[in-house]
Formats: structure tokens, C-alpha cells, sequence
């Protein structure tokens, strides 16, 4: 069974168009990478628990923001290592150069027996819909085209 996540799609409406909220993995590993490394905010849902309820968490647990608005379900896909994950749209707005992150323990450096906390999200951004599909993981590109899609009428 593919393990599954939840997440949120963050958008708001400019004059130049829509941008969506996307974070960056904190961590060592993820420190110097950028375009292909971004992601909707989400997190992993066992069987029982509802998808959306576990999207609106994760949301707040990476960033701090709350999505108050309509949720539009923009479907899932599978990424590469084969996890599933389910995505809605929500209007709204939140300071991305303030966002709070919950954290989680690795051992760093490797081999060395030290557990250290990083932030599970280190930074949030707006992004424009080209400028998203570019920061994105691969398979997570195609919910910016149903995001737009949805929000056309």
C-alpha cells in the first residue's frame, strides 16, 4: 500500500495574476536545492483519518497559516518514489516571510550519533504559476494547471 499526503494549495489573487504559496524542505539535504525542490505544504494521513482535515493541519503545522476559504479538490498524483497525494485549493492569504514550521529530529552529521531539530519547512514563498511549475517537484507541476483551471470561472 502507497503511503499518502495531504496538502493544500494556498492561493491568492494580485493584479498580475494568481500566485500559490509553496515551502521548502528544511534539513540538510534539502539546504542547497531550489528549482524542483518545492512543495505544496502537506503531510502523510493514515487509513481512517480525513484527507482534508489532515491537509488544513499540515498546512498550519509547516507554515503557521490558516485556510479559511471554500476547498476546491484539485485530485491527486503519484510521485516518483510512489507516494499518493491528494490536494485541494484554498483562497487565502498569509506573510510567507513569517511562516513557523514544527520541526523534526535526524542524526547530523551522518554517523555521528548527534540528533539534531530542523525545521520541516525553512522558507515559504508566492509564487506566479510559470515560477511555481519551475520550483516544483516534478509530479506536483500539474496541480498549478488545475488550479488555474479551477479558478478560471
Amino acid at each position: 500500500m502507497p503511503r499518502t499526503s495531504a496538502g493544500i494549495a494556498l492561493f491568492r489573487r494580485r493584479p498580475a495574476g494568481l500566485e500559490v504559496l509553496l515551502v521548502h524542505p528544511g534539513g540538510p539535504f534539502w539546504a542547497k536545492k531550489d528549482d524542483g525542490a518545492w512543495s505544496f505544504p502537506k503531510g502523510e494521513f493514515t487509513d481512517g483519518e480525513d484527507p482534508l482535515a489532515c491537509a488544513l493541519r499540515e498546512l498550519e503545522e509547516e507554515t503557521g497559516c490558516r485556510a479559511e476559504g471554500v476547498p476546491i479538490p484539485l485530485g491527486e498524483v503519484q510521485q516518483k518514489a510512489g507516494k499518493i497525494v491528494h490536494l485541494w485549493a484554498i483562497e487565502g492569504d498569509c506573510d510567507a516571510s513569517a511562516i513557523r514550521s514544527n520541526t523534526f529530529m535526524m542524526e547530523w552529521p551522518p554517523r555521528s550519533g548527534r540528533q539534531q531539530p530542523f525545521p520541516e519547512v525553512d522558507r515559504a514563498g508566492w509564487f506566479a504559476p510559470d515560477d511555481a511549475r519551475r520550483k516544483l517537484l516534478d509530479a506536483q507541476r500539474v496541480f498549478v494547471d488545475r488550479l488555474l483551471a479551477a479558478t478560471q470561472s
